[in-house]
């Protein structure tokens, strides 16, 4: 082979390399551009597609989508329930100062994404929900003394967030729940509160003793009165027994029973008083002793009269 032959494949050999390497750079470019079009918009989110910074009123949903690279841009918007907590500091309608721990649940309505990216940005929380809050703690507590808002929460808290979903409706914000996380109040209304409350177990203790003692005292009365009411029948027993044995005994006693017991039970003394109470009396022995007395009185002048004569 001649030298110019082999200088002129050296030639176009040469030629052959800037082609390579510009089709492999327009090759990467093209790969680098559908990579940079193609954008993912996660589960529970909206895509907000800006054309050179300027936001468009269209928004992407879930999914793949392609965009013109380098020129359109998507941002990312949860549309997730998201929870916001933070501190809101008020006054009791009985002038209690209250500090309060509470969480916001929300999310952004999918529709609305666009609006709120343009007109608020990202930091939609500090802008919107944050003053809201604030100001919804302020109003409705003022409602309230500082008692009911604990003893009353759950109602409070409804209150407040129908009062903030209103406000953040316009802006395309809905309010899922607002919940009370702590509530703190001063030093000296705590210890105030401690003290009703001690006071309170105290009166319930007491009057709870008090009962007690009344049951007591009513079992005992009850006690009684069932004793008295038993000895009441006793005796009333008792009298009735012996009112049935002295009308049994009345009915059996006679003069002849009476009579035949007294000269059982008779001595053989005389009573020295007589009388016509004295059953004695009417027996045939009075008579004949009288007869005895009599006989010895008569032949007793005779026999002095003869004593003198002689």
């Amino acid at each position: 082979m001649s030298e110019e032959r082999v200088i002129d494949i050296k030639k176009g050999g040469k030629n052959k390399v800037p082609l390579i390497v510009t089709i492999a750079v327009i090759a990467l470019i093209a790969v680098i551009s559908i990579i940079a079009s193609a954008k993912i918009v996660p589960a529970g989110c909206t895509g907000v597609v800006t054309t050179f910074g300027e936001v468009s009123d269209t928004s992407l949903t879930e999914g793949l989508h392609f965009v013109i690279p380098f020129a359109q841009k998507v941002e990312i918007i949860s549309n997730k329930i998201q929870i916001y907590e933070t501190t809101a500091d008020a006054v009791s309608k009985d002038l209690q100062a209250v500090s309060t721990k509470i969480a916001v649940n929300y999310r952004i309505r999918s529709e609305a994404s666009a609006r709120i990216f343009r007109d608020i940005g990202v930091d939609y929380k500090d802008v919107i929900l944050m003053p809201t809050v604030q100001e919804g703690m302020k109003s409705v507590s003022a409602k309230y003394n500082a008692e009911q808002l604990i003893s009353q929460r759950a109602s409070v808290a409804d209150e407040i967030k129908t009062e903030l979903a209103a406000k953040v409706s316009d802006y395309g914000i809905e309010i899922e729940k607002f919940n009370f996380v702590n509530f703190d109040f001063s030093k000296e209304f705590n210890d105030a509160i401690e003290a009703k409350q001690v006071a309170e177990q105290n009166l319930i203790k007491t009057r709870t003793e008090q009962s007690q003692a009344i049951v007591v005292a009513e079992a005992e009365a009850k006690k009684k009165v069932i004793a008295a009411e038993a000895d009441a029948k006793a005796i009333k027993a008792r009298a009735d027994a012996q009112a049935d044995a002295n009308k049994t005994i009345a009915a059996s006693i006679s003069p002849s029973l009476i009579q035949y017991q007294t000269i059982e039970k008779w001595n053989g003394v005389m009573p020295k008083v007589a009388s016509s109470a004295n059953p004695l009396i009417s027996l045939d022995i009075d008579d004949e002793n009288k007869t005895t007395n009599n006989s010895t009185q008569s032949s007793t002048p005779a026999q002095t009269q003869q004593s003198g004569n002689q």
